[in-house]
């Protein structure tokens, strides 16, 4: 038989370290609060007999050489040790008073859950309570027991097992959370593998039963179209039997849903605000505007007015346009001077507003719309945008400035444009109106209206000169435009 006592912060704690040294078959012979945690005293190979039969046996003696000393009777002591139910709830006397040999056991994870249940109901005791101290007699007795370990290799065991147990935690919980985070991994990565080979092959089964629908998309990507547009264009055009009817008619498609602007403010005049993001032309184009209108009407019909107040010199340069159209030039620097400067245009039939260049994602845009609303003045904004911009900037620019409730938006800066199908995209998907274009520096000579066909046109030219249509574009290439 094997008796010994085991340590721990908590019951459940204790009642495992019983489990593994001693196995399931352990009996507890008691268990009580000690300082810091709990206390187990287990046995494996349990005799009943053989342990009544020695204390008995030892307490005579402790009696005839200590008779002063009152020692409690044997019989009681299952009852003061009342928290070692398995030998308390089994010990019965036969008819002449001896014990059975042989206790029936509670099964030892029985009494582990029963143990757990106990522990969460009872609060835990931070001092030991002396009231429910064994015997000493019989606590001493189980010290000597020659299966125990010595005191001080026991107490730097349960210290050690106490220290090293918030380590094991943390290493078992950091253990599964990158387990966790590999699994996600592992799990995109063959989310990704399955997209890919299932794009591979929608687009080979596409390429070999309507190769037309290919070779469409193929143009539309060299004239720069975006991707969902480029997509529904060539899917309405997809009964074509031949490529050249199909192209033909993706260009009229186009035409048709680009939005044109037919504007009248060079003919009648009017006040106009540009606004849009910095760098994009709008002080140039607000000169190559003012001068056309002066060809037609004369300089005393034009007035200009800045409030770009951001900038150092930012009035240096539309002062030189005014000084060469020989027109007036003022600064505004809020909604009020704004305002009388108006007032005191009344006689011009053009008057135009150059602002400061912001971000889309500025946060002064709420500024400059206060300094432009005026419920009695029809100030009409204009967008200005680069057609050198890229696809997705073009359509932030477009969403951020619709603040300004724009009339419509100017396009400039098409000679630095490797391909005009992004800008062209993002006007007919934002459905922006496009009034003006610009493609070059001149004043006013690159001024001009805009036209659907003509842009289209341009386009195709464009793609046609760049392009080798008897290529065949393989699923790589297609990847490489970012279209799969």
């Amino acid at each position: 038989m094997k008796i010994k006592r085991f340590f721990a912060s908590d019951i459940r704690q204790a009642m495992r370290m019983v489990k593994d040294e001693l196995g399931a078959d352990a009996v507890i012979m008691s268990n009580r609060s000690v300082d810091g945690g709990v206390e187990i005293v287990a046995a494996r190979d349990f005799d009943e007999q053989l342990i009544h039969n020695k204390l008995q046996k030892d307490a005579a003696e402790r009696k005839a050489q200590n008779p002063e000393v009152k020692q409690p009777p044997l019989q009681d002591f299952a009852a003061e040790n009342k928290s070692a139910q398995i030998i308390s709830s089994t010990r019965k006397k036969g008819a002449d008073g001896s014990v059975p040999p042989r206790p029936l056991r509670r099964d030892f994870d029985e009494y582990l859950g029963y143990a757990e249940k106990m522990q969460i109901n009872r609060p835990r005791r931070l001092q030991p309570d002396p009231v429910q101290k064994p015997a000493p007699a019989v606590s001493a007795k189980i010290e000597e027991i020659p299966d125990e370990p010595a005191p001080a290799i026991q107490e730097k065991t349960v210290m050690s097992a106490r220290a090293e147990e918030p380590v094991s935690v943390a290493r078992e919980n950091s253990a599964n959370d990158q387990l966790i985070k590999d699994m996600f991994q592992e799990l995109k990565s063959l989310k990704m593998t399955m997209n890919s080979r299932l794009s591979e092959i929608g687009w080979r089964q596409n390429s070999q039963s309507n190769p037309v629908r290919v070779e469409l998309l193929h143009r539309l990507v060299d004239m720069g179209i975006a991707k969902n547009l480029s997509m529904k264009v060539a899917g309405r055009l997809s009964n074509y039997q031949t490529i050249d009817p199909a192209f033909k008619k993706a260009q009229e498609m186009l035409v048709n849903v680009l939005p044109v602007y037919n504007d009248a403010l060079l003919d009648y005049g009017g006040i106009a605000a540009l606004v849009g993001p910095t760098g994009v032309g709008k002080t140039t184009t607000i000169a190559k505007l003012a001068a056309r209108f002066i060809l037609k009407h004369g300089p005393r019909q034009v007035a200009l007015i800045t409030t770009d107040n951001y900038r150092i010199a930012a009035h240096d340069q539309l002062n030189t346009y005014g000084r060469i159209l020989d027109v007036p030039v003022r600064v505004a620097a809020d909604a009020e001077q704004l305002r009388n400067l108006i007032d005191g245009f009344a006689d011009k039939r053009l008057i135009l507003i150059d602002t400061a260049g912001m971000s889309q994602r500025d946060q002064r845009l709420a500024e400059q719309i206060q300094t432009l609303q005026h419920d009695d003045l029809r100030i009409r904004p204009y967008l200005v945008m680069s057609a050198a911009t890229q696809y997705k900037a073009m359509k932030e620019i477009i969403q951020a400035f619709q603040i300004f409730q724009p009339e419509a938006g100017i396009l400039t800066k098409l000679d630095e444009a490797a391909t005009k199908g992004a800008a062209i995209s993002a006007l007919i998907e934002q459905r922006m109106p496009l009034s003006y274009v610009t493609d070059g520096q001149q004043v006013p000579e690159d001024l001009h209206v805009a036209s659907a066909k003509q842009l289209i046109e341009q386009c195709a030219a464009e793609s046609d000169q760049e392009s080798d249509y008897n290529a065949i574009l393989d699923y790589d290439d297609w990847v490489a435009q970012g279209y799969a």
